[in-house]
C-alpha cells in the first residue's frame, strides 16, 4: 500500500506522509469513533472553518455535504448550533498540538482515517478516550433522547468522533 500524501495548504507545504493502511480500516483495538470525518464535516463541526484550505488532501465526497465557511468560524454550522471550540492559540499553548498535525485532533484524525499511522497515534486516542467523561456527565444530567441538553458538551463530544444524539 504505502501510497504517498505530499500536503501543501495555507498551514504545511511539502509536508509528506504515507497512507499504510486502508481508508477507515484496521484502527487501534482501543479507538472506536462513532462518526467519520466525513459525517462529523456534514453535521457541522468547527464552525465549518476548520477543513477550508485542506481539501485536496482528502477525499472530495467528504465536502459534498460539508456545513463549511472558509471566511471566518460560524457557530450556527455546528449541529448544536453553539460555540464548543478554543482557538488553535489555546490548544498550542497547552502543547496539544502535534508537530505533524499542527490543526490538532481532528486533522490527526482525518489522516488516521485515511490511513496514515504515526508515533502520536496512543496519545491522540488517550486524548480521545479521556472525552468520555462528558458522555458520563450528559446521561446524569440528561433526560434520555433530549438532545437540546448541555448543548456545549455535545457539541465537543462530535468535535471528538462521539455521537451523543444516541444518548
Amino acid at each position: 500500500m504505502n501510497k504517498k500524501i505530499v500536503v501543501n495548504d495555507l498551514i504545511q507545504k511539502n509536508y509528506i506522509y504515507y497512507l499504510t493502511e486502508p481508508l477507515g480500516k484496521n484502527f487501534h483495538s482501543e479507538f472506536k469513533p462513532e462518526l467519520t470525518p466525513k459525517q462529523m464535516l456534514e453535521l457541522g463541526v468547527f464552525g465549518g472553518k476548520y477543513m477550508t484550505d485542506c481539501r485536496a488532501e482528502f477525499p472530495s465526497s467528504w465536502f459534498t455535504h460539508a456545513k463549511l465557511n472558509s471566511n471566518f468560524h460560524d457557530a450556527s454550522l455546528n449541529y448544536f448550533g453553539v460555540n464548543a471550540s478554543k482557538p488553535l492559540s489555546y490548544w498550542k499553548m497547552k502543547g496539544w498540538i502535534y508537530l505533524e498535525d499542527p490543526r490538532g485532533w481532528f486533522q490527526w484524525y482525518c489522516r488516521y482515517y485515511m490511513g496514515r499511522r504515526c508515533q502520536d497515534d496512543l496519545r491522540q486516542i488517550k486524548r480521545w478516550k479521556a472525552m468520555t467523561r462528558h458522555i458520563g456527565q450528559i446521561k446524569k444530567n440528561c433526560p434520555v433522547g433530549l438532545i437540546t441538553c448541555r448543548p456545549r458538551q455535545r457539541q465537543a463530544l462530535l468535535h471528538w468522533a462521539y455521537d451523543s444524539r444516541k444518548f
